[in-house]
């Protein structure tokens, strides 16, 4: 008699069982995988089933891994410093260190629920001084390595979290953690010049199995790009103002040029009739992100009053500041060419300012100028000695031309900046630094790390630009490691990403208190094969990452110098009308119900169901229903079958391998939705075959309960057990399927009169053309009236019989 799958009594069963008896075990023996989740902050809100999403599609990778005879690194971890804990810390009013505790703690309670293969024994967590000591030692050795320095000037700010941001911190000129309008403010931040990393960054990005869209992503933000520094000299002054150009063919036709707000000289090149308003400009500018500045449509502007000279043919060139040229990006300044830039002809437009074409198509100049002409190509034109070379050779030859002239130098830009890495925040890493009167800036001695955060009441941001921590002064107030004299300590805290961008080192030897990582437990476990998460990390964390892991490198600490192989990134689960799930906007759907109602098994095929796991998809509980169904059915079908004890036949040898092969083949090219639903359509073979022959055959029924145990571990390894094995499925060998195997015995073909359908027969697929057409003929020998002139055999494909 069948028993009603009860999925709350299986679920807790195998958890019990999971718990004494793991079913991932290192035995020394079998190849590592290492299967990695990015790992989340432990936001107050807990998880919603969209963070289910991508931590089913890795464990389903990691469970498919491991029934191929590998034994899986499959670890998590919290990222619970920086500003997202901290700003829920002062909306809750307790401190970050108890609600971080707090939400780790339910956070960890519902990942529990998905039945992941999580190590919890490698568990690793960001606020951990047995974890952040490496964080800090790797700033102390990039400090050493003159990676990190001390840099003043004006920053991204939020003044709602009243910390610095990072260009990439920065949305459509808004916070991405708060939403605040971000403004500029000048600070002292420390720096980490991963510029110096940018060629190996941009290159090495070809070794790797990522979507191409991620990595056109991060070299885009990379943005390596080839050509000139020209020098124009300023009239009346001994200043020559330096301008980077892609496009050096096309000085002739600069007409004007362009300073950023902040450029050095931007104050001094103003005369008496424009002071005030380029002041204003300046002021205005310095109120905008860059995020903003790049964006804004409408092209502002102000002229200084000063003029430079074209060094190449003399002409005066009007001075503008204009706050689409960023102060950080090449040299702060640019020569524009109307004729040939969007962006310029729109400035030169709205100003009326001379617009002189110097390439053209076929060597014919544009009357009336309507808008820039972009074109790669052409010929050269009103551009003196260069008049009628192609503007693509002169591209190339025009760098090492202007040289030899000596009015400028080719060079190599890059749009990367160096990465803003101090917070004026409390709740993040101290950075080891003491600031001594005699000896500078001095680094925490190693074997002193790590350097505790200390333990305050009152955390709150200042909003003075300083870190709380500045207000402990028998914290700060210490002594210089390397005279021993009076000092302070840096006040200063690390962004949230100081951790994100080597944690995944740390779980393979997290409990190691003398090195990072061992060397022996880094050749054997690293680097990551396969990491999976959102693309919104695409150029953040990765490119992080990617540094600190090609640093690490550098100094011997590991062998390797990309940290993750293979990429997936999942598409985001939203709420209706594609409205990202937020507890704000009160769309949050949780998945603590979901279980309760339908068990873990059914929630992490429906996460996978409900459409390409790349893509995003728009949330409905009502198709968890199906999903329950199916496994009630499959259910059924198993005790039935089991008890019959049925003999195989042809027809379920077939079926077991077209269900093996069509399975595999669409789990490894990811294609998760798919998977589910030939599981529902292999299902429903099944019963209809049982119907006919009593049930299904124990080999066939254990195959698919192998294939299915990634997908719903608890219910595969009860049916497991029910097919009559005493061992867990996990331990069982993946399937291979029998090409063979899946081949028709037997073809249906329609027979044919005349061309016209007269019946369908099935015959061997390799009978001889004289037994087809024997039975086709056979099949409608009653319609056969006249005489046969013509008998056609396409073999599998039909018969056909030509009568007069």
């Amino acid at each position: 008699m069948t028993v009603p799958y009860n999925h709350r009594a299986v679920e807790k069963k195998w958890h019990d069982i999971w718990e004494e008896h793991p079913v991932n075990v290192d035995d020394g023996k079998k190849p590592k995988y290492y299967c990695l989740d990015m790992f989340p902050y432990p936001s107050g809100n807990g998880l919603h089933v969209g963070h289910w999403r991508g931590y089913v599609i890795s464990d389903v990778w990691s469970r498919y891994k491991l029934l191929n005879g590998y034994y899986i690194i499959h670890p998590m971890g919290w990222d619970a410093f920086g500003l997202p804990a901290e700003n829920y810390a002062i909306k809750m009013g307790v401190h970050p260190a108890k609600s971080t505790a707090d939400n780790v703690a339910n956070i960890k309670r519902q990942i529990n629920e998905i039945a992941a293969l999580y190590d919890w024994d490698r568990e690793v967590n960001t606020t951990d001084p047995e974890f952040y000591k490496w964080t800090q030692w790797i700033f102390v050795k990039m400090f050493k390595e003159g990676l990190a320095y001390e840099k003043e000037f004006p920053i991204n700010w939020c003044p709602s979290c009243k910390t610095g941001l990072a260009n990439e911190e920065v949305v459509n000129g808004k916070c991405e953690r708060c939403g605040s309008e971000v403004t500029k403010k000048n600070l002292r931040q420390w720096m980490l010049r991963i510029t110096k990393y940018a060629d190996r960054l941009l290159n090495d990005l070809d070794k790797l199995d990522w979507p191409e869209k991620v990595k056109k992503m991060q070299s885009d933000w990379i943005g390596k790009s080839y050509g000139a520094e020209v020098e124009f000299p300023v009239e009346g002054k001994d200043e020559k103002i330096t301008v980077y150009t892609t496009r050096p063919d096309t000085l002739h036709g600069a007409t004007f040029m362009v300073l950023a707000p902040e450029h050095a000289m931007a104050k001094e090149l103003a005369t008496d009739e424009t002071r005030e308003a380029v002041e204003q400009y300046i002021y205005d500018a310095s109120m905008k992100s860059n995020v903003d500045r790049l964006q804004d449509k409408e092209k502002t502007g102000v002229f200084t009053g000063s003029y430079a000279i074209n060094p190449l043919n003399g002409a005066k060139v009007p001075i503008w500041l204009s706050d689409y040229v960023l102060a950080d990006y090449g040299t702060g300044a640019i020569m524009c060419v109307p004729a040939h830039d969007d962006r310029d002809f729109e400035f030169a437009t709205k100003f009326n300012i001379p617009i002189i074409q110097v390439i053209a198509k076929d060597g014919k100049e544009i009357e009336n100028m309507t808008e820039a002409y972009t074109e790669a190509s052409g010929t050269m034109i009103n551009s003196g000695d260069w008049n009628g070379m192609e503007s693509s050779v002169l591209k190339k030859e025009a760098p090492m031309m202007i040289e030899k002239m000596g009015i400028g130098r080719k060079t190599v830009n890059f749009k990367l900046r160096d990465w803003v890495f101090s917070r004026q925040r409390y709740w993040g890493e101290p950075i080891p630094i003491v600031h001594c009167p005699k000896c500078g800036n001095v680094p925490v001695p190693e074997e002193e790390l790590p350097l505790r955060l200390p333990d305050v009441e009152s955390y709150e941001p200042t909003g003075t630009g300083e870190s709380p921590l500045a207000a402990i002064d028998e914290w700060v107030n210490c002594k210089c490691p390397a005279c021993g004299g009076p000092a302070k300590r840096e006040t200063n805290t690390m962004p949230q990403w100081a951790g994100s961008s080597w944690y995944f080192l740390r779980y393979v030897d997290n409990k190691n208190d003398k090195e990072l990582v061992s060397k022996e437990k880094a050749d054997k476990y690293l680097p990551v094969d396969m990491y999976i998460g959102g693309v919104e990390h695409a150029v953040l964390h990765l490119l992080y990452s990617r540094f600190y892991t090609k640093f690490l490198y550098d100094i011997g600490a590991i062998d390797f110098d990309e940290p993750f192989h293979k990429l997936f990134n999942q598409g985001m689960i939203t709420g209706k009308n594609g409205i990202k799930m937020s507890k704000s906007k009160g769309n949050v759907v949780s998945p603590d119900d979901l279980v309760r109602d339908y068990g873990c098994d059914s929630l992490r095929i429906y996460e996978l169901f409900v459409g390409p796991p790349e893509l995003d998809a728009e949330w409905d509980d009502r198709g968890i229903d199906g999903v329950y169904r199916f496994l009630n059915r499959f259910w059924k079908l198993v005790q039935d079958s089991a008890e019959a004890n049925v003999a195989e036949t042809k027809e379920m040898v077939k079926l077991r391998h077209c269900l093996i092969h069509d399975i595999t083949e669409r789990l490894e090219s990811f294609s998760l939705n798919t998977v589910v639903s030939k599981f529902m359509e292999y299902n429903n073979k099944m019963i209809d075959m049982a119907k006919k022959t009593g049930g299904i055959d124990k080999e066939t029924l254990s195959a698919y309960v192998i294939l299915l145990s990634p997908f719903a571990p608890h219910i595969a390894e009860e049916l497991w057990q029910v097919l009559g094995h005493d061992t867990s499925v996990f331990a069982a060998k993946w399937p291979e399927h029998d090409e063979d195997a899946m081949k028709d015995d037997e073809v249906e073909v329609p027979v044919q009169i005349n061309g016209k359908t007269r019946a369908v027969i099935s015959i061997p697929v390799d009978i001889s053309k004289e037994d087809a057409i024997a039975k086709g003929k056979e099949a409608v020998a009653d319609k056969l009236t006249g005489t046969i002139v013509k008998e056609i055999y396409v073999p599998k494909k039909i018969i056909n019989i030509v009568q007069k």
